[in-house]
């Protein structure tokens, strides 16, 4: 079949047939019903001809842009002798090596395909290290799908989010609010004998481009410290992000274990697990198992040997995070100019944008879920679609993800179409 042929309307009908709800992800049902054929740099294109800018990357992964050329070339050179062995292969401990470097404090790491499963892997080696049952979490962060983790971004004790979801896979969850180093030392009183593991988005990237307080994370390392309980950071978004070594590097703060994905590979499917060897070392006695046919595999091993060589070699931080600062005080004038209450939060390399709602100060300061959802976020989800339509491809719940590819006819056009989709609402 030429693919070049297909339709936008012809597709639509294909995937409704045959995948339920036209999508393979539950998190594509809220975005626009659009089909992509290919992306560059810091552009995607429809499969009807138009082009639009990308702020959501796929989610995160694409921090080097669509298409590398050099992930690209490293992945195809990889390949071209084989892609899965069922055993080790001549460059994961080259991309394991380069991961425990760019990290600075993890000492061991082992790779997996998803965030969901490297979160999995850290709770039940958590477990097996403390000889405990529960974990601590934080309201409104995101750690997979799979039934105990997955909960209701709501205040107040772990809910299902999912029909179908075991009600009693959520037990070992205790959720107290984030930012609030009062609630974790309350919640790890009263039950850190059970204790296992805290863990947390180091900075909520999921939702809201929430910081930690001053002295917040240096807190949680010292109570988890005292209560023999593991710190666990999840830096699925924030790895390779915001830094090469990723939040634990930006905040200075180091974890016991800590989950890393989308940027780690370039756009690959690739996560990790890193950590302290004395903790990582029960993975490899077989007295705690994790397991994955495509762990470390030739083309994952090749994917992150290019991105962090590439990183290294290109260091965008300063550069990415400087566009990203003009890029919210671009919007931000077009919106004050419009008499819109837009929001915009967080550093340059990610943010958030939202609507106040009538009644909320001007200087609202989001410090947690709570007060995030203090904000007008289904207008802005709505926005979001009007964003799509004027070429400006955004995540319906707020993040902007900035790029490396992101240059100066990006930044032009993004405000250009912004200030389009402005005058249309």
């Amino acid at each position: 079949m030429n693919r070049a042929v297909l339709s936008m309307s012809d597709l639509r009908q294909r995937a409704e047939r045959r995948i339920p709800g036209g999508v393979n992800s539950n998190v594509r049902l809220d975005a626009p019903n659009i089909f992509f054929a290919r992306g560059e740099g810091a552009r995607i294109y429809d499969v009807d001809g138009r082009e639009y800018v990308d702020y959501l990357l796929g989610q995160g992964p694409a921090f080097l842009g669509h298409a590398h050329p050099a992930i690209v070339s490293a992945v195809q050179e990889a390949i071209a002798t084989g892609m899965v062995y069922g055993a080790q292969n001549v460059l994961e401990v080259e991309a394991a090596e380069l991961v425990c470097e760019a990290l600075g404090w993890a000492e061991m790491v082992r790779f997996n395909m998803t965030g969901t499963e490297a979160v999995q892997a850290a709770l039940r080696l958590a477990r097996a290290v403390t000889g405990k049952r529960r974990v601590i979490r934080f309201e409104g962060q995101y750690h997979g799908w799979l039934d105990n983790v997955l909960i209701k971004f709501e205040p107040g004790p772990a809910q299902v989010a999912s029909a179908g979801q075991l009600p009693e896979a959520l037990d070992a969850s205790i959720v107290v609010p984030w930012n609030d180093l009062d609630a974790l030392r309350a919640a790890l009183a009263e039950h850190g004998h059970d204790v296992a593991a805290v863990i947390t988005e180091p900075m909520m990237l999921n939702q809201g481009a929430i910081s930690p307080h001053a002295g917040y994370l240096e807190g949680m390392r010292d109570l988890t410290t005292k209560a023999g309980a593991l710190l666990i950071f999840d830096e699925v978004i924030t790895g390779f992000r915001l830094a090469l070594g990723g939040a634990a590097e930006w905040f200075g703060v180091a974890p016991d274990l800590a989950i890393y994905g989308k940027a780690i590979a370039g756009s690959f499917p690739v996560s990790a697990i890193a950590g302290r060897a004395d903790f990582m070392k029960l993975f490899g006695t077989g007295e705690v198992n994790h397991s994955g046919t495509f762990n470390a595999c030739v083309m994952a091993a090749a994917a992150v040997i290019a991105s962090i060589k590439t990183l290294r070699a290109e260091d965008p931080y300063k550069r990415v995070a400087a566009y990203g600062e003009r890029l919210q005080a671009g919007l931000a004038e077009i919106a004050k100019e419009a008499n819109l209450p837009l929001r915009l939060a967080g550093p340059g390399m990610a943010f958030h944008a939202s609507f106040l709602k009538p009644d909320s100060p001007s200087n609202l300061a989001v410090t947690d879920l709570r007060v995030l959802k203090t904000l007008d976020l289904e207008r802005y989800r709505k926005f979001a679609r009007v964003l799509a339509r004027a070429g400006v491809w955004v995540a319906g719940r707020g993040i902007w993800f900035i790029s490396a590819a992101h240059g100066e006819s990006e930044f032009d056009e993004t405000l250009s179409r912004f200030r389009t989709a402005v005058r249309s609402t």
